[in-house]
Parts: structure tokens; C-alpha cells; sequence
């Protein structure tokens, strides 16, 4: 068995620091906390935190969540707006609740009992973008009467400016052999107000189990929730498959999705030994993910597989 730390092109301006933690032994929620408050702060990176895009209203709505794979328990925030680092709000509900996911006002209750940072998460460029997109798609009408209209339509046509709907994942085993886990988004671009993907839902966006791996997943969170595809590649290893064939499995149950969203889900998971695989399933173009293992002086990057459904 080897350390190891998985995560995705969105990791890159915390996968450093994540390494680093883990190399100097510290446990995988330590850092993967510090190293995903450092993706929810770049602005550079307009899928999680500060710069995420935002719902159809124009609010940028975040989620996160985090697992301990010793103990299962889990803390996870969605819909949550004005603070900085859902991250930490959700390692707080891990550790200080009874509870595993505080949603929307009551999240945010939450994040100004523990004193979270407070941020106003829609940058200029953000702002920008929204109101070229309500310009050209919003009928002059329903302008006069916003925000008090029907919003089904709109989000039915509504198209993410990069389209790839991703989240950050980090996934580590530790030098203790303690499986974690830990995502941030703010989620699919010109969504419905409170919408939810996967990654606040434990099991269909991340999950983790040290007897047995991880997983954690990005793009079309509709797909995973309905398949629950984090929890059924650990399942699938617990019933002894191999890390390939479970990830196999968990492929083979979306190809069974019919109707709603169907778009690309890149899975990433890792096994009890320090064995991973990424795979990126309905890809139009070829991905990258990062990569770090015990004993290596850096993260670097790695071409994700690719898979059809």
C-alpha cells in the first residue's frame, strides 16, 4: 500500500498543497480541506467557490461535502450562498452535528454560528456573462415582472458557458491507510434555484470506505444521483471486484439511464492499495486529471480514459 491523491483539472490550484499535507503525514480531511479552499478562492477556476457561475436569478449557489472513510460519517452544504469555503462549512457539519447535510438558509445559519468566511461570490466577469445570457434569452415581458416568473422553460434552454459542469473531487489514502473524500462545485451554470447535484449527496457525488476505495465524480450530477455511482463502486469492490471491473459496473448502470439529462460524468476512484482509475464517459475532448503518489517530488498530470456509453 501507497499514498495516493486523485483529482481533477479543477484540483489544480490546491492538488499541490493537498501533496504536500499528505507527504508530511498529515491525515486526508486535513488536506484535502486546505486544498480545496484553495480552489474555492481562485477565480480562475469558474466551476467551484468564488467565480462559479450562477442560477438563472443570478445567485451563485455553492455545494460540498466531505467523508470519513473510517467512520462514514459525512458533512455536506448545498445551496448555500455567501461564504467563501463550503469545504469547511461542510467538515464542520461532520464534526460539530448530529446531522450529515444542511441545505440552503439553514446551511447558511450554520456558516454564521462557526464564523465562516463571508464572500460575494458573483465576479464582475460572472455578472457579465448572466446578463448577456438574460438579455438574449429573458422575453422583454417577463424583464418587467423578474424575478416573480416561471423559470421551468428558461432552465430547459439554458446552456452552461463552459459545459463541462464540473466539480472538484479530491480523493486520498493516507500514510495512516484511511480512505477521504472531498468535493466543492457551485454547480451547472443558469440552473433552477436550489437545484442539487451530486456532490452534496453522499454516494452518488463522492464516497469513501478504507476497508475498500473511493470514488467521486463530476459533470452531469443527475446522472450519478440516479445511479448512485460514488457508493456503487465501493459496493462493487466490497463484493471483490477488482477496482477496473467495479468502475466497469458503474459505467454499465448509466448506460441504463433513459430520458432526463445524459451528458459526460468522468468517475474517479481509488483502491485500498493506492490502485486508481479516472474515466471520463461521453467526453467530447480529451481530459486530464492529477495525479500524486507516495514518494513523488509533485502532482503531475495524466490523460483521462475515455468510454462511450
Amino acid at each position: 500500500m501507497a499514498g495516493i491523491l486523485v483529482t481533477n483539472s479543477e484540483g489544480t490550484p490546491g492538488v499541490g498543497r493537498t501533496a504536500e499535507m499528505l507527504a508530511a503525514g498529515a491525515g486526508g480531511l486535513d488536506a484535502i480541506e486546505a486544498g480545496i479552499r484553495l480552489v474555492e478562492a481562485d477565480t480562475s477556476i469558474r466551476t467551484v467557490g468564488r467565480g462559479g457561475w450562477p442560477n438563472l436569478l443570478g445567485e451563485v449557489e455553492l455545494d460540498a461535502a466531505m467523508i470519513d472513510g473510517n467512520t462514514f460519517r459525512s458533512g455536506a452544504v448545498g445551496a448555500l450562498k455567501g461564504f467563501l469555503h463550503p469545504i469547511t462549512i461542510a467538515r464542520q457539519v461532520l464534526e460539530q452535528l448530529p446531522h450529515e447535510m444542511l441545505v440552503g438558509e439553514g446551511a447558511a445559519r450554520f456558516a454564521r454560528e462557526i464564523g465562516a468566511a463571508t464572500s460575494d461570490n458573483l465576479i464582475p466577469d460572472s455578472e457579465r456573462v448572466w446578463r448577456e445570457w438574460f438579455a438574449a434569452n429573458v422575453s422583454e415581458e417577463d424583464r418587467e415582472k423578474w424575478p416573480d416568473v416561471p423559470l421551468a422553460d428558461l432552465c430547459q434552454q439554458a446552456i452552461d458557458p463552459e459545459k463541462g459542469m464540473d466539480t472538484t473531487v479530491f480523493l486520498s489514502l493516507d500514510e495512516q491507510a484511511e480512505i477521504m473524500a472531498g468535493v466543492s462545485t457551485s454547480g451547472w451554470a443558469w440552473k433552477y434555484p436550489g437545484r442539487l447535484g451530486d456532490s452534496p449527496i453522499i454516494g452518488a457525488g463522492c464516497y469513501a470506505d478504507s476497508r475498500f476505495g473511493a470514488a467521486a465524480c463530476t459533470g452531469a450530477g443527475e446522472m450519478t444521483i440516479r445511479a448512485g455511482t460514488s457508493r456503487a463502486i465501493v459496493l462493487y469492490m466490497k463484493m471483490g471486484l477488482s477496482l477496473e471491473k467495479a468502475v466497469d459496473e458503474a459505467i454499465d448502470d448509466l448506460r441504463q439511464l433513459r430520458g432526463g439529462l445524459i451528458q459526460r460524468v468522468t468517475i474517479h476512484a481509488i483502491d485500498k492499495t493506492g490502485a486508481h482509475r479516472v474515466v471520463a464517459v461521453n467526453a467530447t475532448e480529451q481530459l486530464t486529471y492529477w495525479l500524486w503518489r507516495e514518494g513523488d517530488d509533485a502532482p503531475h498530470a495524466e490523460p483521462v480514459e475515455l468510454v462511450a456509453l
